[in-house]
């Protein structure tokens, strides 16, 4: 029973971990403003290889990640979602960074926020899950949250629309190929690294190749691969200790951190829209998260009452 618990509590703390440190993540890129985006995106993705092959050879995984990307890239369906994947998320890491040296980091954090939103409604379409009154009605609200602000300001909300729906997409792909985050990460990062040194090399906006860069932007673009990694194969480790409804709670840590840095440590205007737009979102967030676990409680006791049904039926015979 300890030991349950304690890999229990062992799981909220990896979990809720990852989600702080992808929370703080601004103040790291905010570190970089001096260097364009595109160049911060393509030394993250250069860094992020070489740490989890560094790592993975040192807890001696390679071998069998490697064995496993092969068999993943020689089926062609996979490989075409995969590369599919890699360009999500290589859009989606673009976006927040550039999100985050433009000073949009309010806007960001609205876009993870509406994330969980449109995984469930990118999944009635193409997973065929049914959504309840309720989630529907969560959807609707959100949406109503996003249209308040393009109304006010006479422009999309692109920045947040873009991490929501890249994010949510790129979910959606993993789920029809799954990977474990090792392989996920290193795969990804793999694809994309061929494209981020023709870019450094060739088109490299700042015109300064990284050896001649500050000490510190030199030790901050190679730690970028670091922070990458790190959280996400913390949150690996939680998730499969803990409920996914559990998950589903600690996932608004990191939009609430951005949020909180935004305002306080960044100076960013909160208008009135802003408020209205946001509060909409927190509504149908609230919504939705009874919704889901009135269904969860609703499942667990279906399941709960069939077991009991079985047994009584075993001990009869």
């Amino acid at each position: 029973m300890k030991q349950k618990q304690s890999h229990y509590a062992s799981g909220i703390a990896a979990a809720g971990l990852s989600y702080i440190i992808w929370g703080f993540l601004p103040i790291y890129w905010k570190l970089l403003g001096s260097v364009p985006a595109a160049e911060v995106l393509a030394h993250r993705i250069i860094w992020s290889l070489v740490f989890m092959i560094i790592l993975l050879a040192l807890l001696g995984k390679w071998r069998a990640i490697a064995s496993e990307i092969k068999q993943l890239l020689a089926n062609k369906k996979q490989t075409i979602s995969i590369i599919a994947a890699s360009i999500l998320i290589s859009i989606n890491w673009l976006v927040y960074i550039f999100a985050v040296e433009s000073a949009h980091v309010v806007e960001a954090s609205l876009g993870y926020y509406i994330n969980p939103l449109l995984n469930v409604f990118l999944a009635t379409f193409f997973l065929k899950e049914k959504l309840t009154k309720a989630e529907w009605s969560a959807v609707g609200i959100a949406a109503a949250g996003v249209v308040c602000l393009t109304v006010y300001y006479g422009s999309f909300p692109w920045a947040a629309l873009t991490l929501a729906t890249t994010f949510s997409c790129y979910g959606l792909i993993k789920k029809k190929v799954p990977v474990g985050p090792w392989t996920g990460l290193t795969v990804e990062t793999l694809i994309m690294t061929p494209f981020a040194l023709i870019f450094l090399f060739f088109f490299n906006p700042s015109g300064t190749p990284l050896w001649d860069k500050d000490s510190s932007i030199i030790m901050l673009l190679i730690g970028a691969g670091v922070v990458t990694a790190i959280p996400l194969l913390l949150f690996a480790t939680g998730a499969k200790r803990i409920s996914f409804t559990l998950v589903g709670f600690l996932q608004y840590i990191a939009p609430t951190i951005m949020l909180l840095l935004g305002l306080f440590a960044f100076g960013e205007a909160f208008t009135t829209p802003q408020f209205l737009a946001f509060s909409l979102i927190w509504v149908a967030l609230v919504v939705f998260s009874i919704s889901r676990i009135r269904g969860n409680a609703q499942a667990s006791k279906e399941v709960s009452q069939a077991g009991n049904s079985t047994g009584s039926a075993s001990t009869a015979s």
